[in-house]
């Protein structure tokens, strides 16, 4: 009706503009036998065409608006309207139910139902017997499915689709499966013109709430992953112990909130402490899962000296969490500086080295790997090897985020000779400025760009 209105209108005031600058035209126009037309008759036409263009545009609008009050803004469709309104600010399912109930059920005595056809699951149904009838629900079912295209539709009666809204007994909105049916007997009597608006604006409320959502579910899991997060970094040392003859300095940043690396400093007595450093595979809860097991496990053994006693346990350990594809590289090791020995068992982490002063300068005694991997495999017989110590002597263990690091061109920074240089020089300094040194070097040679895994280390300095 608005439309149909509107266009009346338009037509009206366009024909009428006309015939009146033609009329006006004709009158100033120059007789037969009068003189030539002058430049005064033609600025009194053109100031005549001014007027009617403005007063035209005046009758149009206030016609318009006469029109619009008639149409839209009386009667049946300032319901819709109204319901319009409300729906802008509608930013969850509860304000869109909470509209529905004061507009649509109570001014205008509609049913709406309210469909998710993804999971199909009814939102919402009007307290009525026809929304609630069974019988309705299974024609909407079998009718409308997860496959029906959206846009906004009329149905009648017997709720099949209906292109003559006049005979319709209400409509309904399908946008990304998300079915709005709305019941009304008196549905002829809306504006047509109403449902496009009502159609985009639906769609407009559809994609803001789960915008909303998704950044709430976001926010949730962030702060999940924040409190995970914290309680991992519990499990790792919080204060390196003061132990005689031993200095020692660490660096960890994971990659994420969540890591998989881990590293352990426990006293056995004066003289022994176990040092431990892994890094289980993958990213995420399930490596942190792991790598919170590994610690507890380490801790709450009683003979921390049984090198290998230990070491099957953590393998019994992960296997016992039946996750997929889940072991851990991990160098476990006793420093005795006593004795002046490290007994250690390198389950195949590639870094672990002892930089030992010499009269040449520093010699790099790697502590080679002779395990297999942790939780995944068989770990069979395992040998622990031992090693001499001196005093002055580095061991560095560290994970392959350190070593791995890549350069513009792809060369790793384990495999450059300023990497073993910045070892050799690190060597004569204490463990944490030996640290500061890596850790520099890697954000150079990976030219401040993002890192692309965990790295973790620990230095031991011994005899001092």
């Amino acid at each position: 009706m608005y439309r149909v209105q509107r266009k009346v209108v338009l037509v009206a005031i366009n024909i009428i503009a006309i015939a009146c600058f033609i009329l006006v035209s004709l009158f100033l126009l120059p007789k037969k036998n009068s003189s030539l037309f002058s430049v005064h008759t033609f600025i009194v036409i053109l100031i005549v065409f001014l007027a009617i263009v403005f007063w035209g545009n005046w009758l149009r609008t206030s016609l318009l608006a006469f029109v619009r009050r008639h149409t839209l803004e009386r009667g049946e469709t300032v319901i819709l309207n109204d319901f319009i309104d409300r729906l802008r600010f509608c930013y969850s399912l509860e304000d869109f139910y909470t509209a529905v109930a004061d507009v649509l059920e109570k001014q205008g005595d509609c049913s709406v139902i309210l469909v998710d056809r993804v999971k199909n699951y009814t939102l919402y149904n009007s307290p009525n017997r026809l929304s609630t009838s069974e019988e309705v629900k299974d024609k909407l079912d079998q009718y409308f499915t997860e496959t029906w295209r959206d846009g906004f539709f009329y149905f009648d009666k017997h709720i099949g689709v209906t292109t003559n809204y006049r005979k319709s007994r209400g409509f309904f909105m399908c946008y990304d499966k998300q079915h709005l049916y709305v019941f009304c007997r008196y549905t002829r009597l809306f504006d047509v013109s109403v449902y496009k608006r009502l159609y985009e604006e639906y769609k407009r409320f559809i994609s803001r709430t789960r915008t909303i959502a998704e950044l709430s579910e976001i926010s949730a899991t962030t702060k999940e992953w924040e409190q995970l997060a914290i309680t991992q970094q519990s499990f790792l040392p919080q204060k390196i112990p003061d132990i005689p003859k031993l200095k020692i300095a660490t660096y960890f940043r994971p990659l994420v909130n969540v890591s998989g690396d881990y590293f352990s400093i426990l006293p056995i007595d004066p003289a022994k402490t176990l040092l431990m450093l892994g890094d289980v595979s993958g990213k995420g809860l399930p490596a942190a899962l792991i790598m919170g097991l590994v610690m507890n496990t380490v801790k709450i053994i009683e003979d921390k000296e049984d090198l290998v006693g230990v070491l099957h346990a953590i393998d019994k350990a992960i296997k016992g969490m039946h996750l997929q594809d889940k072991y851990t590289v991990l160098f476990l090791s006793i420093v005795d500086t006593e004795k002046m020995r490290i007994r250690y068992i390198n389950a195949s982490m590639s870094d672990p080295i002892i930089l030992s002063p010499s009269p040449d300068g520093y010699r790099i005694k790697p502590l080679t790997s002779n395990a297999s991997l942790i939780g995944i495999l068989d770990v069979g017989d395992v040998t622990v090897a031992e090693k001499r110590l001196f005093r002055g002597d580095t061991i560095l263990m560290a994970t392959d985020g350190v070593s791995e690091v890549m350069d513009d061109s792809g060369v790793e920074l384990g495999d450059t000779d300023i990497y073993k240089k910045t070892l050799m020089a690190g060597a004569t300094k204490s463990p944490q400025q030996m640290v500061d040194d890596i850790v520099d070097l890697i954000w150079k040679y990976n030219g401040d760009k993002k890192l692309h895994d965990d790295v973790t280390m620990m230095i031991a300095k011994v005899g001092y």
